[in-house]
Parts: structure tokens; sequence; C-alpha cells
């Protein structure tokens, strides 16, 4: 952060802002975008895509930005850059195509359509923030290779639960002490929510209902700690996980197998623990001298220790990981190589053949993470690629899905890559 600002003082002050655009006008889309245009030195947000427009303008408008222009071409989105003019848009190929714009943030929350938009953002030379962890546990390793050979960063997000866990992460590397665990706070789980028990909930919070189930079921916390994992390397003792209970995250030092912890690292969660909702680092140092210097320090007795960061701020921080990715070139997180995890579609309820499935935070399936051998092994269905697909066979309750057990849409591009990213790690070895 203390580079960061001072970087964007400096561009501010040559008058060379970074030129960001947003697809996706969504809850998160919205926060980012009001972040940046009331928040953020050297930086400007010149565009929102958003299938509805009203959507996109209200991004600018609760900001207080008026008289935006309405563009439906490249040439006039460059047009409108140029000129100084913040512009609004129904076609996302736009923002991804046009000159004049260092990167895209996409915050669709969607698989197919945000693969769309990353692979158009990295082919015309675009930085790809992920505010999407669906997208990036289901498909991010693949979409590396390609940001990688375009020669811009791809990453997932500062402040959502992946990215607050790697920049801790970082910083317990960084003070020589060795991360064998990083971990997610949970407040509650229950596999069996559908859009119709969280509709309240999101009607109160001005959320979509089906993304505020995937926050309850389990899905969510299996994509953020699938990103996580790839990121790190760190594998599941098991599907989905240990998950303890405890009262407060300091106790989360005892509550995991330490042959694990040594090694191969675990990626994993609490649930019911203060502060929450935030996210912890268990990690190593056996130096008999440092180990007084932490008990001093009131970091216990080690030689496990946990760090912890008692919040995270998805909307406040993007823009930081748009800095981080185009002035130093440096993800916030992103995949080391190929998938460590990934996360199956489990059934709800006992399911029958014929019945398509309605996807992410739906009715159907929850997410719960497990180990990518175990995923190529049982040829499990990834809950990110479950979106109409139909069943061919009956699936019992809390069984994971196959390839097998349906059906695939015809065409879809998240399933090419999926493929893809399938074949060109085959063979290549879990990051140490």
């Amino acid at each position: 952060m203390i580079i960061v600002d001072s970087a964007l003082k400096k561009r501010e002050e040559e008058g060379t802002p970074i030129r960001v655009a947003i697809v996706g006008a969504g809850y998160q889309g919205r926060g980012v975008a009001l972040q940046i245009l009331t928040a953020m030195t050297g930086m400007r947000l010149v565009a929102v895509a958003n299938r509805t427009l009203e959507k996109a303008e209200e991004a600018y408008a609760q900001a207080g930005v008026d008289g935006v222009r309405h563009v439906h071409s490249v040439p006039a989105l460059e047009n409108a850059i140029a000129r100084g003019h913040y512009a609004v848009t129904d076609d996302a190929m736009l923002v991804c195509e046009a000159e004049g714009i260092d990167a895209i943030i996409e915050a669709t929350g969607t698989i197919e359509f945000g693969a769309k938009v990353a692979m158009a953002a990295i082919e015309h030379g675009k930085h790809l923030v992920l505010s999407n962890a669906e997208l990036d546990a289901t498909l991010g390793p693949i979409l590396k290779v390609y940001a990688d050979k375009a020669g811009v960063v791809m990453t997932d997000i500062d402040g959502d639960q992946p990215g607050t866990m790697m920049n801790l992460y970082r910083f317990v590397d960084a003070i020589g002490y060795k991360p064998v665990l990083v971990g997610n706070i949970k407040g509650l789980l229950d596999h069996y929510r559908t859009p119709e028990t969280q509709q309240a909930w999101a009607d109160k919070h001005g959320q979509a209902p089906y993304m505020v189930t995937s926050f309850a079921d389990g899905t969510k916390i299996s994509v953020e700690n699938a990103v996580a994992a790839n990121a790190t390397g760190f594998p599941v003792g098991r599907r989905g996980m240990y998950g303890p209970r405890c009262d407060h995250v300091m106790e989360a030092v005892d509550l995991f197998p330490e042959d694990e912890l040594l090694e191969t690292g675990l990626n994993d969660y609490i649930i019911g623990a203060e502060p929450g909702p935030g996210v912890f680092v268990i990690a190593y140092n056996d130096h008999p001298v440092k180990r007084q210097y932490t008990s001093v320090l009131k970091m216990g007795d080690g030689p496990f220790y946990v760090f912890y960061t008692p919040y995270h701020l998805p909307h406040l921080e993007v823009p930081l990981t748009v800095a981080r990715a185009v002035l130093f070139q440096d993800a916030a997180v992103t995949p080391a190589g190929g998938p460590v995890c990934e996360v199956p579609a489990l059934a709800k309820r006992d399911l029958k053949a014929g019945e398509t499935l309605d996807g992410i935070g739906g009715f159907h399936a929850y997410g719960w993470i497990d180990n990518a051998d175990v995923i190529r092994r049982d040829n499990l269905l990834p809950i990110g690629l479950s979106e109409g697909c139909v069943l061919t066979r009956d699936v019992l309750k809390d069984q994971a899905i196959s390839f097998d057990d349906v059906t695939v849409p015809d065409g879809r591009l998240c399933d090419r890559l999926y493929a893809e990213q399938k074949d060109h790690f085959e063979t290549a070895p879990i990051p140490a």
C-alpha cells in the first residue's frame, strides 16, 4: 500500500492516471466504481459495461457523476476516452477492444460470459482483474497461461478473501515465518439454503438471491479457498476442508493436523470464530531465540503461530489491485501453475434424470472444494460449469455430480477452456 499510494500520486501529478473499465454493474461492480470515482488518486474509471445500461449509469450516478456518454462502437468509446468523457455501454467487448484502457475489472460473477470477457481483455493487451472468484476457481490456471503469453497480469482482487489471504501469506513469508495454512473465517454454513430461503436477506442488502445463497451453502468459501490453493499450492485435507469450530481465531493454532501442516501445507477454514469475517495464516518457526521474542509479543510459545486479518474490504481494495497490476506487474493472487483444488457440484436434494441444473447459488447443487487429483480421477463436474447441464441419471442428495451424469450444453467457451486447462496441466506437477 505504501508503494502503491505514492505511485498513484505520481501518476496524478504527471497527468497520466490509470484508465480502468468495469464489466458488470451489480452490487460489487457499483461499489468498486464508487471507490474509484470518489477516493482514488491517479486512476480514472473511463467506462462501465453492463447488459442493462441503467445499472451502468447508476454506477456513475451514485458517485455524483452525470452526463455520461452512451457508446455503441469502439471508435465512439475511444473518442469519449480521448475527450475525457465517462462512457457506458451494453457491449462488454467494446471495453476489451478499445485503446485507452489499461485494465479491465471483470465483476459479473458469471462463468461463460466472464470467460469471454477475460479472453477478449487478454487478447487486446489489457490487464485482467477478476472480481469473480467463481471464474478464477474454475478456469484461472488456463487464463493465467493466456495472460502470461500476452504479457499482461491476471489477478484476483485485494480485499476479497483470496487476496487478503495471499497478502497475509506473503507478509508472513517475508518476515521469515513459514506459512503452513491459509484460512478463511466463516460465520454460517448450510448446504441446503436456496434463493428462496435467502430472498429476504438479499432484498435487505440489495444483492442477488443466487449470489447470497452461494455465501451460505458453502460454494463461495469453496471457490475462494480454491483460488488461494491454486496460488499457494496448499491442498485440502479432505473434501470440504476440516473446518473446525472455535470461539477465536487464535485457537486455530491447535486445531489442524501438524503432520499435514508441515508436509503439504493446508487450505482450510474455521467457523464461528471472532473476529469475522476475516482470514488467517498459520506459520511455523522453531528458532529458539525467535520463539522467545514472539512469546514476549504475545504471539504464543510456538513453533506454530496464528497471524490474522480481522476484516475484508472487497470494493474498497479492488482499485489497489488494479494499481499493483498496471504499475508493478504484481498480482494480488494468481495461479502458480495447474489446479491444486477445484470445486465440484454436489446435489442439494435427490435429483432426477432430465432436470436442468441451475448453477451456482441455485436450488440444485452446492460447491464443495476438493483436491484436483480427485476431480480428475472421478471425472467430477465443477459447480462453475454446472449451469445448463441436463442430468442423464438420478443423483442422490449430497452425491458429487460427475460429467458422466450430465449432458453439457453445446458450444460453450468455458467447456473448451476447461478441457484445454485439463490437457495443458495433465502432466504438470502441483506447485510446492
